[in-house]
């Protein structure tokens, strides 16, 4: 069989290999016909089992798969009935659910779209930290119920955002463009990340601290660390324990990387406030006491891309199949190597 090399001229022949709602939300007629016209694109449905006949015939033929939300593994036995296979773009953050070791060890060419869903988790997380600064959530729930307006020059010194100190649990690529978003405003910013060097954290703006201290010094703690082996219960209960009274305690990760029990006692105890986008699991039993909290904001893991949001990954995906066809490589590789240190 002869497979080209991508290049001037040369047309992808592709696949979709996601679940069909994933497909729906995400790539837009507008996006499918963009995507259609960079390759030859395998008509629908979409792959969502790669061991039917169907299947096995169009993976036959395919040089790229455009992944997303729901798709199955990329096994050995997948890609033994893949032999052109040579890349995958991903219309999704992580990749750990689909890409295989037999990926890697094929040589095949990953990209992801995690930077472009980085974007809203980022955005969700400055709005929590200037609302909860100012205490929002919980002032209007007091205007409401009494219908009355506080004596405003009677605020206390512990509201508001200036000088206020917002620690980043790790320089993820969310983390990142939190540390980003955060720079225009008036805040002290701190850095807890392993990985990261004084220098790293100087070029970032932020003063790089070991993890006792992040949770000690600031008063909001934002949680951007990737769930593996070696983060689950990273923030412990003595970590918990630690943060200043009325502290804020922010969470757009994984559930698991937090001790659930240890917030759940501290919140309800009133010793710190709390927003929680995951848990641990989701959703958490009717009965649990985060539901009836007062000073912790539960949603819906919603701080990731949704709505008119999904443009931007079908965006990210179209263009790097683009570069990917010219030759000119991606632009957001995933890198098995990278793999231990990311989501």
């Amino acid at each position: 069989m002869t497979v080209s090399t991508p290049g001037p001229g040369f047309r992808p022949r592709a696949a979709l290999a996601m679940s069909p709602e994933a497909a729906a939300a995400v790539l837009d007629p507008e996006s499918l016909d963009a995507l259609a016209a960079l390759c030859d694109l395998a008509p629908p449905p979409v792959l969502d089992d790669f061991t039917t006949p169907r299947a096995r015939a169009v993976l036959a033929d395919v040089d790229l798969l455009v992944t997303g939300w729901g798709c199955p593994p990329l096994d050995e036995d997948t890609l033994g009935a893949a032999p052109r296979l040579r890349a995958v773009v991903h219309t999704a953050g992580s990749v750990r659910r689909h890409i295989t070791d037999a990926c890697w060890e094929r040589g095949i060419e990953v990209s992801s779209a995690a930077s472009a869903n980085a974007v809203p988790v980022a955005e969700y997380t400055l709005a929590m930290i200037l609302l909860t600064g100012k205490h929002v959530l919980e002032r209007a729930r007091a205007y409401r119920a009494t219908r009355t307006r506080d004596d405003w020059l009677r605020t206390p010194r512990t509201i508001g955002n200036h000088r206020r100190t917002i620690g980043i649990l790790s320089a993820s690529l969310t983390g990142r463009r939190v540390i980003e978003l955060l720079h225009p405003h008036d805040l002290n910013l701190l850095l807890h990340d392993p990985y990261v060097t004084d220098a790293d954290a100087a070029e970032l703006g932020v003063e790089r601290v070991e993890l006792d201290e992040l949770f000690a010094r600031s008063d909001t703690v934002s949680v951007h660390t990737p769930l593996l082996p070696t983060t689950r219960g990273l923030v412990s209960r003595e970590l918990i324990e630690a943060m200043r009274p009325g502290a804020v305690l922010i969470n757009t990760a994984r559930g698991a990387v937090v001790d659930q029990d240890a917030l759940t006692d501290a919140a309800v105890a009133g010793r710190i406030r709390a927003v929680v986008d995951v848990t641990d699991p989701e959703v958490l039993p009717p009965g649990h006491p985060l539901w009836d909290c007062d000073n912790v904001l539960l949603t819906p893991h919603l701080a990731g891309s949704q709505g008119n949001e999904w443009r931007r990954l079908a965006d990210l995906a179209l263009a790097e199949t683009a570069r990917w066809a010219s030759g000119a490589g991606f632009l957001h590789p995933v890198r098995r190597e990278r793999l231990a240190f990311q989501a």
